[in-house]
């Protein structure tokens, strides 16, 4: 007996999914268009697990019990369907994502029509590494010309001072030999002295 196609949907286990319209005012649009996306999902899942294949899988059960057979499938449907939209709103609930989408949409309303949106990707990854490299490079080099100016105005007053230092050295140096030169000349001159005392007339 040949199985014929059957695409209405079962009944109870998953409303037709309709367009978000106007009459949807008060809920976030993005999560409307998030409701709509999950029911067409399951509308496509169950139109490829559809009863004709799941009758092929179970030739030998549809041949003796159609009834029953079909029976099977509406409810694998329906407790299918449930399960994946409870574990779906299980992950909105956990993951606060209609709060996330409705912050989104009152992000977009109060932005309005800005033109001045922030930086977004170009598509062409070192384009994008470019832009946010070359002013940040650039800044370092007026950073490390600003440190290397200061480092030599620094060097250079130590050279001075280092300059001025073996000059005050040198002076010392001269005021040293001439006080020993001095001290020579008393020294001489004392002796001299004592040998002219000394010295019988």
């Amino acid at each position: 007996m040949e199985v014929e196609e059957r695409n209405d949907v079962v009944e109870g286990a998953s409303g037709s999914s309709q367009e978000p319209g106007p009459s949807a005012a008060g809920a976030p649009q993005r999560m409307l268009i998030f409701d709509t996306l999950v029911d067409r999902f399951l509308e496509g899942l169950v139109e490829a697990g559809s009863y004709s294949r799941f009758a092929r899988c179970y030739r030998r059960i549809y041949k003796l019990q159609p009834e029953i057979t079909r029976s099977i499938y509406d409810q694998f449907v329906a407790q299918l369907q449930k399960s994946i939209k409870d574990e779906i709103q299980e992950l909105k609930e956990e993951g606060n994502l209609e709060a996330l989408l409705d912050s989104l949409d009152n992000l977009e309303t109060e932005a309005g029509g800005r033109t001045d949106l922030e930086w977004r990707p170009s598509g062409v990854p070192e384009e994008d590494l470019r832009s946010h490299l070359v002013p940040y490079l650039l800044q370092q080099r007026e950073y490390l010309r600003k440190i290397l100016k200061e480092q030599i105005e620094e060097n250079a007053k130590l050279s001075q001072s280092v300059l001025a230092g073996r000059k005050r050295i040198e002076q010392m140096q001269k005021e040293i030999e001439r006080r020993q030169q001095a001290w020579q000349e008393l020294s001489k001159v004392q002796r001299e002295m004592i040998l002219s005392i000394q010295t019988p007339k």
